[in-house]
């Protein structure tokens, strides 16, 4: 009996491993982990270090999942450094992180089961600090529209003259919730009013908070979400694409390294015949592997791809 109360007792005192601080659940490829000097394809079901960056191709898309719940969104072109990630804090729970975004456009979504978890999350955009407990949360750096664009977004006139010349611009948009920011000198200050949204122009001073059109929102929102029938794969998918069969390993090798370096996550099976299939796995859908298969025909040395479970 004595043995099995100190065994209990161990077994408390014994850590639990918590879930990842952030795991990859969604991609629409192409994409890339960059971890110290290395380059790799980001996989599904990959979990985020400390330093880690994440970079997006053309018409791509990363969904993360945060330790509390959270969803982290990734659109095209875009470029992302996780640091700081932390669950616990002065022995509490406490979901915290660093998200620092280089270019393109992100969102942070607290789902609604997640609000009532402990969160401290920091995101730098461009220039502005933006502190989130639980919100929703859209951002863009490297904007571009015409000034008659962003007059129709805000619903107000702007001073410039020229309505047709492009601004470029960092941006902000509070979709739901409350958060801080913080920009240049300027003192920090909150927004929590839901749609709104924060201007920072690269050639004049930042422009006030004020609320965003639906259209616009629309727009923006849509930038960073992961699009049906584009050949997305996703956590717990059980199709695959068959890209191509390699008549030695040295050829599939070559394919595989041709793929990975374009951003797209492949396996090598060997066949029995002495051959090689290379194949995307983890695709949600029969629509969302044709949908890839399409894609990459024609390309990298994939002339006639097939889809199966």
């Amino acid at each position: 009996m004595k043995n099995m109360i100190a065994g209990f007792f161990l077994l408390l005192a014994v850590p639990i491993y918590a879930a990842p601080n952030v795991v990859v659940q969604g991609i629409q490829m192409s994409a890339w982990l960059q971890r110290g000097a290395t380059t790799q394809p980001l996989s599904i079901g990959m979990e985020l270090n400390d330093g880690d960056k994440l970079i997006t191709g053309a018409n791509a898309r990363i969904l993360l999942q945060a330790a509390d719940g959270s969803a982290i969104k990734l659109g095209e072109n875009a470029g992302l450094t996780v640091s700081d990630l932390a669950q616990q804090r002065e022995g509490k729970g406490l979901f915290s992180a660093l998200l620092d975004v280089a270019k393109g456009a992100f969102r942070f979504t607290t789902a609604s089961i997640a609000k009532l978890q402990a969160r401290e999350v920091t995101v730098r955009v461009a220039g502005a600090t933006v502190g989130i407990r639980g919100t929703d949360v859209w951002g863009k750096v490297g904007g571009k529209m015409s000034v008659s664009a962003m007059e129709k977004a805000m619903g107000k006139s702007l001073a410039d003259t020229d309505k047709e010349a492009k601004m470029d611009f960092d941006v902000v948009c509070l979709l739901e919730g409350k958060i801080s920011v913080a920009h240049g000198s300027e003192a920090p200050f909150v927004m929590d009013q839901p749609q709104t949204f924060y201007v920072m122009r690269k050639d004049a001073p930042p422009l006030p908070v004020t609320g965003l059109a639906d259209e616009q929102l629309a727009k923006w929102a849509a930038e960073t979400e992961v699009t049906a029938g584009q050949g997305a794969r996703r956590s717990g998918g059980k199709w695959k694409v068959q890209l191509l069969t390699a008549n030695s390993e040295r050829d599939a090798l070559a394919a595989y390294d041709e793929l990975g370096a374009a951003g797209y996550d492949v396996r090598i099976l060997p066949l029995q015949d002495g051959q090689y299939q290379l194949r995307i796995t983890q695709l949600p859908s029969r629509v969302e592997a044709e949908a890839l298969a399409h894609k990459l025909t024609g390309k990298m040395g994939i002339t006639a791809p097939t889809v199966g479970r």
